[in-house]
């Protein structure tokens, strides 16, 4: 048949749709598929019947089945065959020709199948198969090479070739020569290297191991979107198998991939996309950007897995089945591995995956290495301090509390110490804040419509269109919901800090909670306040507190009172008689840090409820202050005059302690541990006078300025960089913590003795003369003689 259709010409191409193109293509390539699998079908049928020609023989029948046949038949016929005589002798010479074939016996007469159920196509193949002679199975099988078949009229012809022999043969000589030859080459032995060909053939090996790192970060950090397989083999490395180089190579593919990934992730997180998502047809970038962003979640996955993994090996001492690296070595690829975690915890807050490290890294911080649970805990002081919304601290706080929980707060104190370093200062102290503080709402069509003219619905509407602009462009959260997040975090901290209270009062995990009570106290809900108050009041009288830990019940007690507690009518005079009975406890050594938060306690005492103290209370402790200012360290005596300096402006008639005469009756009576009723009226502050002259520039300044009655302008003023700062940043200010003066030491400088270039210049005249004549002189040394004396006398 001749073929008709045209070859198009290129400008009708030109004109063709790019569709249609596409749908040519795909037709031509489905034909291509469909004739291929056709072809498929026709092999594996002519295969499945050269197996069955072969495998089939005719097996003869037993001679008793014969028998009881011959007998069955003989029967039969005698009941239901016609005479012969009433046949004709066409059809007798028919039944006797297809008695004498047995071909029938060779159909499997048990299926249910029809006899004609194939096509004559196949018919036809499976005769000319049968008609193939059969072989004796003791002659050798021949392994056929099928080739392609021929079809004529008549029907497909197979085509085999049998596989030459000879030279498998010669192929299996020439194997064996070869592994003989690898034998005897495989017992010749190694050369054995000296130490120093070891180590410069490993520092070769880990030379190359480095280049290929650089190679791969670098073009993954070029090119992200087109060298994510790039990423892939860099992953791959961290399971290197040389035991020369294993351990340093995956430090470093580890911190190379910490890097890469703080550098290519995005500023935002990837979700999984979803069924309707994929279905759905998109541009080409499109594509390319979800399968990049597929490939990065992934890898990264793959990459924190393998870091887990390690750690976990670490700790539970497992030894992989290939023993590339040994115990000691696993320890540095724990502390790497947690120190990639730690940087990303801090540096990927907002990606994936940010709540499994916060899983990994807060039982780290309970760790019984140092090194290790140190840097979990700078990583999480880290994270809280930059931590801005407090969705990252919302979830650390949430392990944190569920770890104190379940090792029945059997963790170290530093644990609950991270809670110090937490961005919260104003929660959402009421539940209905939402209707006090209404959040801004657009106004509908039908209240523009009713309250509105058309002019001002029109400036409205390009109002409020702006305002949108404005948030959309803002990328803010609101206030509202940061107040939402601090407050939840804040309960959890004080479910934490309420539980130990109650059930582990003997744990050193309480100066922690007194610590963070003390922080955060302002914060808590006024339902509490009562309770609270008794239980800090029975700690510090229980005496099994230190001076630092009461000093942090003092603290929490006015912080409570500060705040929501002035509605509260609470004296808490046992909390200022404690404080006072043991203000003597300080001195120069190791609890001169302590003062810090006496001074602390001091402001919340006195500067901030001014109101409610007596002045009783206030000269008795300025009088002991005065004291203590003489036996502490200087930067103690600063702070201490500092908080003076503010009872004297703040509190009235406290000039009485400048005057030596006394006021009213009674005596001073110093070892008395009631500030009310000491009489410190009655006393004078003269250790302001021994601070004078004090070795401390700063301190005989405070001092002056407080026997001058602490004056705010005139000549006893003091200047403004010690006068507008509070005393605990004075204490600060002038720590000697760090082995330094503040303010330096002037350099004293050597006085210089008055030299004489004139060595003879007091010396006489008279006898400077006799000195120049006995030096030039020539001394002519003669022999001594010691028996001149002796010679004289005997001739004498």
């Amino acid at each position: 048949r001749k073929n008709t259709k045209r070859v198009p010409s290129f400008r009708k191409l030109l004109r063709t749709s790019k569709i249609k193109l596409d749908n040519k293509l795909k037709n031509k390539q489905y034909k291509q598929q469909s004739a291929a699998k056709k072809y498929r079908k026709e092999q594996k049928k002519l295969r499945e019947a050269v197996r069955d020609a072969i495998s089939r023989k005719p097996f003869p029948l037993e001679e008793c089945k014969k028998k009881q046949v011959a007998q069955k038949w003989e029967e039969e016929e005698e009941e239901d065959a016609l005479p012969l005589d009433m046949m004709d002798e066409d059809d007798l010479k028919l039944m006797e020709d297809l008695a004498q074939k047995a071909s029938f016996l060779t159909r499997d007469l048990s299926s249910n199948e029809p006899v004609h159920v194939k096509k004559r196509k196949h018919e036809s193949v499976i005769d000319k198969y049968e008609k193939v002679p059969r072989r004796m199975q003791t002659e050798p099988e021949k392994e056929l090479i099928h080739l392609l078949p021929i079809k004529d009229k008549g029907g497909i012809i197979p085509q085999t070739m049998e596989k030459p022999v000879l030279h498998v043969a010669q192929d299996e000589e020439d194997d064996t020569e070869e592994m003989e030859e690898a034998e005897d080459f495989n017992e010749e032995p190694l050369p054995v290297l000296t130490p120093e060909e070891m180590a410069a053939q490993r520092r070769q090996k880990l030379q190359e191991r480095k280049r290929h790192i650089a190679a791969l970060a670098s073009g993954i950090l070029s090119e992200p979107d087109n060298n994510i397989k790039k990423l892939k083999e860099l992953r791959a490395m961290l399971m290197e198998q040389d035991p020369n180089v294993a351990v340093i190579v995956r430090k470093l593919v580890m911190v190379s991939l910490m890097e890469v990934f703080k550098d290519i992730v995005p500023s935002y997180k990837i979700r999984p996309l979803t069924e309707a998502e994929k279905a759905t047809k998109v541009k080409k970038e499109t594509q390319k950007l979800r399968e990049y962003e597929e490939g990065l979640v992934s890898q990264y996955k793959f990459y924190l897995e393998n870091l887990e993994q390690t750690i976990k090996d670490w700790k539970q001492r497992k030894l992989k089945k290939s023993n590339v690296i040994s115990l000691k070595a696993y320890k540095g690829l724990a502390e790497i591995a947690v120190k990639c975690l730690c940087e990303l915890l801090v540096a990927l807050p907002h990606f994936n995956f940010h709540n499994n490290i916060i899983v990994l890294i807060v039982p780290l911080m309970n760790d019984a290495s140092k090194m290790i649970s140190q840097l979990c805990f700078e990583a999480v002081k880290k994270l809280f301090k930059q931590d801005k919304l407090g969705y990252a601290s919302l979830g650390v706080v949430k392990v944190i509390s569920g770890l104190v929980r379940g090792r029945n707060y059997d963790v170290r104190p530093e644990v609950l110490k991270v809670f110090l370093h937490l961005r919260i200062k104003e929660v959402e102290l009421q539940k209905d804040s939402e209707d006090i503080a209404p959040k801004k709402k657009f106004m509908t069509y039908k209240e523009k419509r009713k309250n509105l003219s058309r002019m001002q619905r029109k400036w409205k509407k390009a109002e409020e269109k702006l305002e949108r602009e404005l948030l959309e462009a803002e990328a803010s959260e609101s206030k509202e919901k940061k107040l939402k997040l601090h407050t939840e975090t804040l309960n959890i901290v004080f479910v934490t800090y309420f539980r130990i209270l109650k059930k582990a009062q003997k744990s050193p995990l309480l100066p922690a909670v007194l610590e963070g009570l003390a922080k955060f106290a302002h914060l808590i809900n006024v339902e509490f306040f009562d309770d609270l108050l008794i239980v800090l009041h029975s700690l510090i009288a229980s005496g099994v507190l230190r001076y630092r830990e009461s000093l942090h019940c003092i603290l929490s007690a006015f912080h409570i009172l500060s705040g929501q507690g002035d509605v509260l009518n609470i004296d808490p005079m046992k909390f200022y008689t404690h404080l006072y009975k043991t203000l003597f406890s300080l001195h120069a050594g190791g609890t001169n840090d302590d003062i810090g938060i006496v001074l602390q306690c001091l402001d919340v005492m006195f500067a901030k409820r001014r109101k409610q103290v007596s002045q009783q209370r206030a000269l008795a402790f300025l009088k002991r202050l005065s004291t203590l200012a003489l036996h502490v360290l200087p930067n103690s005596s600063v702070g201490i005059l500092a908080t003076n300096r503010v009872l004297m402006q703040t509190f009235p008639k406290m000039d009485l302690l400048l005057d030596n005469e006394s006021q009213g009756s009674g005596i001073y009576l110093p070892e008395l541990d009631e500030p009310e009723h000491c009489n410190a009226q009655n006393t004078a502050l003269w250790e302001l006078h021994l601070l004078q002259r004090h070795y401390h520039p700063t301190v005989q300044k405070f001092a002056a300025h407080l026997i001058a009655g602490a004056p705010t302008e005139g000549s006893g003023a003091l200047s403004l960089d010690l006068s507008q700062r509070p005393a605990t940043e004075l204490f600060e200010a002038y720590s000697i913590r760090g082995m330094t003066f503040n303010p330096p030491v002037a350099a004293v400088t050597p006085r210089r003795k008055d030299t004489f270039s004139h060595m003879d210049s007091f010396i006489d005249e008279e006898l400077k003369k006799q000195l120049q004549q006995h030096i030039s002189e020539t001394i002519v040394h003669k022999r001594l003689d010691f028996a001149k004396h002796l010679k004289e006398s005997s001739l004498s």
